[in-house]
């Protein structure tokens, strides 16, 4: 199967893995490791919240280079370096999707607490879309 690598004009990667690639097999899109950084890899966003609102843009991003919605979003891993501050990341999230499509259904998502991001990063995320499904829970099969 093709593994095609999803970019956007409006988003470069700075140097090697400050921002992660996107990658669509099938119709299966697959974007990891997406910190709120800028293009001089500086980061950007003074809390959870803003970085989160950075993130979500750049996941919208990569949907519209990939020809996908964000409803089409079926799963969500929320990565944090303060566990205290989750509602901030999840007001981003709620935000994001509520402009996406009043009748979206929001992913399924993982909140998990960890403390090895890279300096003055307080929010990673990753998000698995199925292109054209809608949000709609799809059943994934192993090879």
């Amino acid at each position: 199967m093709t593994i095609e690598r999803i970019t956007s004009d409006a988003i470069t990667e700075p140097a090697p893995g400050l921002w992660s690639n996107a990658l669509r097999v099938g119709d299966a899109l697959y974007l990891s490791g997406l910190t709120a950084r800028n293009r001089a890899g500086q980061v950007v966003g003074d809390n959870e919240y803003e970085q989160a609102q950075r993130i979500f843009e750049r996941i919208g991003q990569l949907l519209d280079a990939a020809g996908a919605h964000p409803n089409d979003v079926v799963r969500l891993n929320l990565f944090l370096t303060r566990i205290d501050q989750r509602e901030q990341v999840w007001k981003a999230r709620r935000e994001f999707f509520d402009a996406a499509d009043a009748t979206r259904c929001f992913p399924a998502a993982t909140l998990v607490e960890v403390s090895s991001l890279q300096p003055g990063v307080l929010v990673e995320i990753e998000a698995t879309a199925h292109v054209g499904h809608g949000g709609r829970p799809v059943e994934v099969r192993g090879a």
